[in-house]
């Protein structure tokens, strides 16, 4: 039902499709179609350049989405067909992989496992837009440390605490 919904609500704001791809880098350094509700107005910057704060590109509906994290359910496509997990460190752009791993040393052995839906980095703040280099290595220390330190707790623990901040908000999230 929450499909139709947003679905319905997406298409009577702006054109274009209920979804949106992009490519996105996975296990293994493949690439695989990442799945969003369509939170922007369709534009051709949607392979290079992340959302920012107060963003033009997004819409009212958009918006919302963002703020709930609701536009990620589609992701749980990606988890059926074995593209993603529900924890893991989050899949960047393609592009970004190829900028971040030639900035942050090691960047590449995050994609040793599953991107996920939700992550360690993520709950720490590191969500969202890269600011600076600061962000994207801060973010690739707390995927380094979830990959050597997994456990099942953990992921328990990740994923309580995902659904918190969905129901709370994070300012990060726009």
């Amino acid at each position: 039902p929450l499909y139709m919904l947003f679905g319905i609500l997406i298409k009577l704001e702006s054109k274009g499709p209920v979804l949106f791809k992009q490519k996105r880098t996975g296990l293994k350094n493949s690439e695989f179609t990442c799945l969003k509700f369509r939170t922007m107005k369709v534009n051709g910057d949607s392979e290079t350049q992340q959302a920012q704060q107060n963003d033009s590109r997004i819409t009212k509906v958009g918006s919302f989405l963002r703020k709930t994290s609701l536009d990620e359910i589609p992701q749980f496509i990606n988890v059926l067909k074995g593209d993603m997990s529900l924890i893991g460190p989050r899949p960047h752009m393609v592009k970004h992989t190829e900028i971040y791993s030639g900035m942050i040393n090691k960047f590449m052995a995050r994609h040793n496992i599953l991107p996920g839906m939700t992550g360690l980095a993520q709950l720490k703040g590191y969500r969202g837009e890269i600011k600076s280099r600061r962000d994207i290595a801060n973010r690739i220390k707390y995927d380094k440390f979830y990959i050597e330190n997994w456990s099942m707790l953990m992921d328990l623990e990740i994923f309580i605490k995902t659904i918190l901040i969905v129901i709370k908000g994070d300012e990060n999230a726009y």
